[in-house]
């Protein structure tokens, strides 16, 4: 007989973590031996690797990859770019497949193919990647043969490579604005007397232009050698030795046709003396400091070497703390700064501090970071930082050890990536968090205060800052290393300055409600509560990750109810608000209160509602929760520090809109599109100056008030014994006021200012520009009639999907002429009541080259125009069922498309208080289009949904560059020449306020993806 109550598996997953183990550590023992955990690998003998592993997670689908050790630095001169021209070729055509074919049955599967998808190209290797279904078993086997025929059967014919030209160009020219000429120009200063200084993936225009067949294939067949390769797998197989068997089949009976050429080595020459410099970018979205600390790269072999990357771990997230509460703090040297360290190239690591700053604020936010480092070489951090830390690591490994058995495929194929390119070792979940648990609290601050000694000027050091006008000079730089090294030999510098941290984010529980309605929908599988101060609560139980719940909760009525001379004012209520800590505590305080906790709550006004947004660990549900009571009870008052350091953001982001050349295109989109509104309009220097921060955190306050107003959906792994206790608590312990705060009627809301022109208008935007950038926005006008509008709003959807691929394939495969092509929808136009049309538009977007614009928006329409007249074929029809009910088998299986699904029941037009019948509703409109879905009444929805023909209302708006009236005339003498040539090298800056640390200087490893 049990005398306790049994333990939730909640619980009793959380004491397997916290119950695990500790083992006895030997700092020499190698970790791995070599030989991955959990996965079935072997050689060839043809040389090719092979790991393979069975994974559930999700359900019936396959992570595949074939990874090349060959990348750009391994090219010559006249190869610059060969490299990533292969990669592109490979989808183009092979011995097998020709004409896309590749392309063609990625898409027939389910499996889309586009930019940033299939495949990457960086320094070192090429990766290519599938992510396929294998409900069907012939499907893994193509799946594996297309990997085959990349590995030594890629077609480069004339043809094929004149074809592709165009589309790699393209992804030259998108890389060539600020952001790109930035990373380019840094990686050549990082990587100065080196080969990885001049190979960067992309390549020169004029190898693109012009590389011959020939060259391509000498590249291709030198360098793509089955002993440089490796396949992996990882998918809901029912067993491995078939998949290798299949690998085997697909593979076996390859040979290269030469002996394995030698990988050399391309050393990144040290330097005793800092290297400094200041790049201006008249497109720079900001001002920023970039200080990089090279160093060679170990290799992570032993335990001892494991606990140090833990240390160093320790060390970086420290730090980071304290550059966020100096960015918090009274008139802060910088808006945000943090500081990442990664393997750039296979010879070469570097911790990297980034911040962002006001303009002519460089010097000043360079000083303080070196004083910073400074501070932790003098005074080292405190017992109670390094807690704090250590508690957020164990936090993030119980975590990942609790979801062991959910990890996703492509999570697991990206370890045995870096296995076979980097040589890492995969140990598995389960010992990692046995030696995490073991040593994490045997790293004291003394040990992890030690790595600041990395962080010397004299160790391979580069600073550098980024300015839109030059206010920085190098002697500047050098003189401020010389006054923080002189401070810092005589000691000048005090020790950090600790806050107060309170114990608990609510003082004094409230009272919990109580529940005066459930009701349970079993074909959703939910509960819907109501809650006596008028929140309505719907919670899902999922097993999907076990350490995951997420939750919305919205409310009707946002900006759109404001009249112009306060929208601006409470528009920017969330920025003050959040600036100044809308849970009761300031930012920098809440930070540290929540450190080991896994709990995350933000909100977001949009312009028919409010919404806040959670994300946390079953076991910090009550956590998460209070942060929700604290933001209906918090009361924001508005302090002059406050309010100046996030108007001092506003105006530089306002200043880096006005920089960049895209923003006068958008705005005129915006313009044409949705009128001249004082929504739509783009926010000026003027009105911020007329921002009332009182107003504006009035408004906040009232926005997060009634609880009454708030319907709030939680999905995940959720035991209702505990959640629902928590939930009376705190959401049905958040007082309601006791007059209605914003309470509205959703039919009654005000409708945005939406009004699309009745003709046709075509201009372009000429907008100064660094380097030539073209870009094209294509929009038609969108109503859809009340009656059968959810059937309509999902057609919408896969008319969206439809026109995206053809003109992908019209523009991409069969003319050359782009890299991707985006469809967007908006249905916002009209307010989202119960009765009435729904109004929006559907925009195409892509970029070109300036010269072809208009030719390719004429093919654009006309291939649309074809869709209206003649219908898709039953291929095109085909695919994209196929990828919708593929990404739909996929949603089933995460907590947030369910957590989508159910929101958009309640927000549904047909809702009238039954989410049952609304869910119902939405569930057969989506079955009633599949299986209506056919080439004719896709071209029949095409016609309604879209003016027909669609050439009589469309909007087109294409950006080109401004010509100066001296290039003009230069080009105009210029034309009588037989030749016309340009060394376009620019020195650039930083395209974006945030600090691009770590995602800026993985250029090696993300580089390129087509």
């Amino acid at each position: 007989m049990d005398l306790l109550p049994a333990e939730s598996s909640q619980m009793v997953k959380k004491h397997g973590f916290r119950s695990l183990k500790l083992v006895s550590v030997d700092m020499d023992h190698v970790l791995g031996d070599q030989q991955p955990f959990g996965v079935h690998y072997g050689r060839l003998d043809n040389g090719l690797y092979y790991y393979v592993r069975s994974n559930s997670k999700p359900r019936m689908r396959a992570a595949l990859s074939l990874a090349v050790k060959a990348g750009s630095v391994l090219e010559e001169e006249d190869e610059r770019g060969v490299a990533h021209i292969v990669e592109h070729l490979a989808f183009s055509a092979t011995t097998k497949y020709t004409n896309h074919d590749i392309v063609k049955f990625l898409e027939s599967i389910g499996a889309e193919f586009g930019a940033c998808q299939n495949a990457v190209t960086s320094s070192d290797d090429t990766v290519y990647e599938l992510f396929v279904p294998v409900d069907k078993p012939e499907l893994l086997s193509q799946a594996i043969s297309v990997l085959a025929e990349f590995s030594t059967e890629i077609r480069v014919s004339k043809e094929d490579l004149e074809k592709e030209r165009g589309a790699v160009m393209e992804e030259y020219r998108g890389n060539r604005n600020a952001t790109g000429r930035m990373q380019d120009a840094h990686w050549v200063l990082m990587m100065e007397g080196s080969k990885y200084a001049e190979r960067l993936p992309i390549g020169l225009e004029k190898v693109i232009r012009s590389v011959s067949p020939e060259t391509v294939k000498q590249f291709y067949r030198k360098w793509y050698h089955l002993s440089n390769m490796a396949v992996i797998a990882v998918g809901d197989f029912s067993d491995t030795q078939s998949v290798v068997e299949l690998i085997k089949t697909h593979f076996g009976h390859k040979n290269s046709a030469h002996t394995p050429p030698v990988l050399p080595s391309f050393p990144v020459p040290s330097h005793e003396e800092p290297r400094f410099s200041c790049f201006v970018e008249s497109e720079a979205a900001g001002s920023a400091v970039m200080i990089s600390y090279k160093m060679p790269a170990g290799e992570l072999k032993t335990v001892g070497d494991y606990r140090d990357l833990l240390a160093e771990s320790m060390f970086l997230y420290a730090l980071n703390q304290r550059f966020f509460k100096i960015s918090r703090g009274k008139d802060p040297p910088y808006f945000s700064c943090s500081a990442a360290a990664d393997v750039l190239v296979h010879p070469l690591k570097a911790y990297i501090m980034s911040a962002s700053c006001k303009e002519k604020g460089t010097m000043k936010a360079l000083e303080s970071m070196l004083i910073e480092v400074a501070r932790v070489r003098l005074h080292g951090f405190s017992e109670r930082e390094i807690s704090i830390v250590r508690a957020l690591l164990m936090s993030e490994i119980e975590s990942a050890y609790l979801e062991r058995d959910q990890m996703q495929s492509t999570s697991l194929r990206d370890e045995y990536l870096q296995h076979f390119l980097r040589n890492e070792p995969v140990i598995g979940i389960e010992y990692e968090a046995q030696l995490q648990k073991t040593l994490l609290p045997h790293i004291s601050a003394l040990d992890v205060s030690k790595y600041v000694e990395k962080l010397r000027t004299s160790c391979s050091c580069v600073i550098k800052t980024i300015e839109p006008r030059a206010s920085a000079t190098v002697d500047d730089l050098k003189n401020i290393v010389l006054d923080v090294n002189s401070l810092e030999g005589e000691k000048s510098i005090s020790p950090w300055d600790e806050e107060q941290i309170p114990e608990e984010i609510v003082s004094t529980k409230p009272n919990p409600g109580n529940i005066v309605q459930q009701i349970e929908y079993s074909k959703i599988g939910a509960t819907e509560l109501i809650l006596s101060n008028g929140m309505q609560v719907c919670y899902k139980c999922t097993d999907f990750l076990d350490d995951q719940v997420v939750f919305t909760g919205f409310s009707y009525g946002g900006l759109s109810e404001l009249p112009e001379s306060n929208y601006f004012s409470c528009s920017m209520g969330p920025t003050i608000a959040g600036e100044i800590g809308v849970y009761g505590y300031r930012p920098s305080v809440l930070m540290d209160m929540l450190a080991g906790k896994r709990a995350e709550v933000g909100t977001k006004l949009g312009a028919y509602m409010r919404t806040f947004s959670g994300d946390c660990s079953p076991s910090d549900l009550e956590t998460a929760l209070q942060l929700v009571y604290q933001l209906f009870t918090t009361s924001v008052l508005p302090g002059e520090e406050d309010v100046k350091i996030v108007m001092q953001m506003a105006e530089e982001a306002v200043r880096a809109q006005e920089r960049d050349p895209y923003t006068a295109f958008a705005n005129r989109v915006k313009e044409l599109n949705y009128g001249n509104s004082y929504f739509f309009r783009p926010i000026r220097i003027s009105d911020l100056q007329k921002v009332d921060p009182l107003k504006a955190c009035e408004y906040f306050n009232n926005c997060f008030r009634d609880p009454s107003t708030f319907t709030v959906v939680i999905v995940g792994n959720i035991d209702p014994s505990i959640a629902v206790p928590l939930i009376l608590q705190y959401l049905g312990g958040i007082p309601k006021p006791p007059e209605p705060v914003l309470h509205f009627n959703r039919d009654d809301l005000k409708g945005l200012p939406f009004t699309f022109p009745k003709t046709i208008i075509r201009e372009t935007v000429h907008s100064p520009m660094v380097e030539a950038q073209c870009s094209v926005q294509l929009c038609f006008p969108v109503e859809l009639k009340n009656g059968t509008m959810v059937e309509e709003i999902h057609r919408v959807g896969f008319l969206s999907k439809l026109i995206e691929t053809k003109i992908m394939q019209v523009l991409r495969f069969k003319h050359g002429q782009i890299y991707s092509v985006g469809v967007s929808v908006f249905l916002g136009g009209n307010k989202p009541s119960r009765k009435g049309d729904v109004r929006g538009d559907i925009c195409i977007n892509f970029s070109c080259d300036p010269e072809i614009s208009s030719k390719l928006v004429d093919l654009t329409l006309d291939e649309i125009l074809h869709l209206q007249e003649e219908g898709p074929s039953d291929q095109d029809v085909s695919t994209i069922l196929e990828i919708e009910q593929r990404a739909h088998e996929n949603g089933l299986q995460e907590n947030y498309y369910w957590l989508d699904r159910i929101l958009r029941s309640y927000q549904s037009r047909v809702y009238s208080g039954d989410l049952g019948a609304s869910y119902e509703i939405q569930d057969e409109g989506r079955y009633k289009v599949i299986k209506s879905l056919t080439p004719s009444t896709a071209q029949s929805a095409l016609q309604r949904v879209l003016p027909f023909p669609c050439k009589r209302q469309y909007t087109v708006v294409i950006l080109k560059p401004q010509k100066s009236r001296f290039k003009v005339l230069a080009s105009y003498i210029g034309s009588c020449r037989t030749s016309y040539g340009r060394d376009a090298k620019i020195l650039a800056g930083l395209a974006g306020l945030t600090v691009l640390g770590v995602s800026l200087w993985r250029y090696s490893r993300s580089s390129l993806k087509s």
